[in-house]
This record gives C-alpha cells, structure tokens and sequence, in this order.
C-alpha cells in the first residue's frame, strides 16, 4: 500500500483526516483554496462521540482546556418557560464528558498546530481529481499537478469532487431554514451554558465560551436566499420579546460580526462514500441540518474511521471499503435523526402542534431525553495506535 495522499479541503473534517493519516504514516498534504485562514465563523458544540475521536487523534486535551462544558440549561418557550432541563452532569457520568463549546476558530487553529506547517497549502483550488491508474490519483490543482495513493475530499456540501464522481446525484438542498449567528463583543452574564429557545417557525440559542462570551444563532423559516439590509436590525426586530438574556446577547454584538447562512443538506443519501481511491468525509459525503450539534462530530468521526482502516487493511482499496461500510450506514442515520428534529422544533408553526410539542417536552423524564442524546453520542473510536 502507497502513503501519499491528498486531502482536498481545510476545514475540521480535512485537517481532522489529515492527523489521521499522518499519525499512521502517510505523507499527507491538505489543499485549501482560501487565500488567507480569517478563521471565520461562530461556535460548536462538541458531544462525546467528536472529543472521543479527537482523543484518537491527539489533540483532545488541548480542544478539551480551551473549552465550555455544558452543564446548565435547556430548551425554553419565548417567554422563558422551561420545556427541558439540560443535565450536563449526567450526560458526563453516561459517557465521561459534558458537552463541550468552543469557537469554531480555536478548533480550527488546535487542528492546524498538529500538522507540519507545509501540510497545508492555502490558495490552491482543485479544478480536477482523476483516477489515472490502478493505483494513482491526479489532482490538478492549475499550475501543480499532485500525484497520490489516495485522495480525500472534504471539500464541503458544494463537493465539486463529490459531483464528479456522482453526477446524477441532486446534490445538496435548501433545508427550509436560513440563520443568523455571531459571536459576541466581550462577555455576558448568562446563568446557562448552552440554551435553545423555540417560538413558532423560529429557534433562538447560545453556547457560552470559556472567556466569557457566548456565541448566539437564530433560525427562521424562510425563503431560500432570503437576505437582509441589517441582520442584526432583523434579528432585534424578530427576538425583541423573546426572554433574556437574548436581548442583552444581541446588545453586545457588532453589526459587522453577524454571519447569514442557508441551511442546506445532502436530503439524498449517497450510494457510496468511496468511489476508488478517493473517499468522500464529513459535508462532502453527509451534510446534515445542525439540529442535532453532530455535523462536525459526525467528521470527525470519519476521520478516524478512514485512518484506522487505512493502517489496518492490505490495500487502499479494502480500507475505503470497510470505511463506508463503517461510515455511511451511522452517518445517514443520525442525518435523518437531525433533519426529524429541526422538523419537531424550530420548523413548527401550528399553534396546535406547537402546544402538543410542548406539552410531550414538559412530560418527558430527564432520564429519558438523556437515553435519546446517547444514541448519538455513545460512540466509541478506533484506536490509531
């Protein structure tokens, strides 16, 4: 078996999967084509099963000092009646760690410091990726040509390699639901680590961070490409009875730091996550809605999974088969567990089937609500040693 491989795309999955290789013995190098790391973006949360695989990769200690656990909180009705309570601790006694948040940004710099500064090439966009031979793989990256024994797309819910190898495939959705999310300016006196509010047709919550600040999202159900002139204006106007400290996240943002997104997701399963010697990870293979806090696990996870099964298997080949016979059946699972849950919250407009939501939150046993939270979480990795 070879061990050169290309990982096309720089975010948490491609640099979680470049560890991995790397830790097993590959000669890795990691494709991103922005020009300049801005380290863009709000928070995540991170469940046991993603600080598990980011144990396996070494770098679970640092993630782990570097951020918030989730003890406190819940979800709550827009004038600030409890429907859940969170029990971080029992979460922790069930699996051996809270939820944890962190800023996307931090993540992604603990990620980087793991790999030799030359892993990462910035500014390099694959226009194409081709299977030349048995055992080859050229990416074609403009004026660099990279020749590879495997080649890992982690490209992103837009996957152009993912397209390429799939082309009838519908590619990724509108998921009914855009948001607006932000890190706030300094810190802010909150009595919940992580809170989520539902309302009718929109979801309000916050993940607070280690220093003090916290990062919020809203949610709405609109129109796809809907866009506004002031997204914090609208965000304000939206919110402004909701309970606090909503209001007091919102007055201690910039109108600047405000990020607007579409939810979009991969509705159609893929029939494969692995087509020769290239495998699909992370959004290129399973984008999903955020409504379960597991997208990012659910990569790093790959990661893991295709390093162990590259330094165990006699061939590229077998390894990216027992791969997606690994990955794809969890991972599409816990999507369609996601998008059924933006479907029983946020996305519920009824008064009707708002109230009965509500009712059936407020009567479920905490021990419960903690089962259902396992089925994803309780995820244990290969071992890479």
């Amino acid at each position: 078996m070879g061990n050169t491989a290309v990982v096309v795309g720089g975010g948490i999955g491609g640099l979680a999967a470049a560890i991995g290789l790397y830790r097993i013995g590959w000669d890795v190098t990691v494709l991103e084509r922005a020009s300049v790391l801005e380290d863009a973006g709000a928070g995540i949360s991170l469940a046991a099963n993603g600080l598990r695989a980011l144990d396996e990769l070494g770098v679970g200690k640092a993630v782990r000092e570097a951020s918030q656990g989730q003890y406190s909180g819940g979800t709550r009705t827009p004038r600030g009646g409890r429907l859940t309570r969170m029990d971080g601790s029992a979460l922790e006694r069930a699996v051996g760690t809270p939820i944890m948040g962190i800023p996307r940004s931090t993540l992604h710099r603990l990620l980087r410091d793991c790999l030799p500064a030359e892993s990462l090439v910035i500014g390099s966009e694959v226009a194409e990726v081709e299977q030349t031979g048995p055992g080859t793989v050229r990416v074609d990256c403009g004026a660099t040509v990279l020749n590879a024994d495997l080649v890992v797309a982690a490209d992103g819910i837009g996957s152009r390699v993912r397209s390429r190898l799939f082309p009838d495939h519908p590619g990724p959705v509108y998921s009914g639901s855009t948001v607006l999310r932000a890190i706030t300016e300094h810190a802010v006196d909150l009595d919940a680590d992580f809170e989520l509010t539902w309302g009718r047709g929109a979801e309000f919550g916050h993940i607070a961070f280690l220093d003090g600040r916290a990062e919020w999202h809203a949610v709405l159900s609109r129109p796809a490409a809907t866009r506004f002139a002031d997204p914090l204006a609208e965000v304000r106007r939206r919110f402004h009875t909701w309970h606090d400290p909503i209001p007091a996240l919102l007055d201690a943002t910039r109108p600047a730091s405000v990020l607007h997104h579409d939810v979009n997701e991969l509705r159609t399963p893929l029939p494969a996550y692995a087509v020769g010697r290239i495998a699909l990870l992370g959004d290129a293979a399973h984008a999903m809605t955020p409504n379960l806090g597991q997208g990012a696990c659910q990569a790093l996870e790959d990661a893991v999974t295709l390093a162990a099964a590259l330094g165990t298997e006699s061939t590229v080949e077998a390894a990216l088969a027992r791969y997606d016979a690994e990955r794809r059946p969890r991972s599409q699972a816990v999507a369609r567990a996601a998008r059924q849950a933006g479907r029983m919250g946020h996305q519920l407009s009824h008064p009707l089937a708002v109230t009965l939501r509500n009712t059936a939150m407020r009567l479920t046993p905490s021990k419960v609500a903690t089962r259902m939270i396992l089925r994803h979480h309780a995820w244990i990795p290969p071992s890479l040693n």
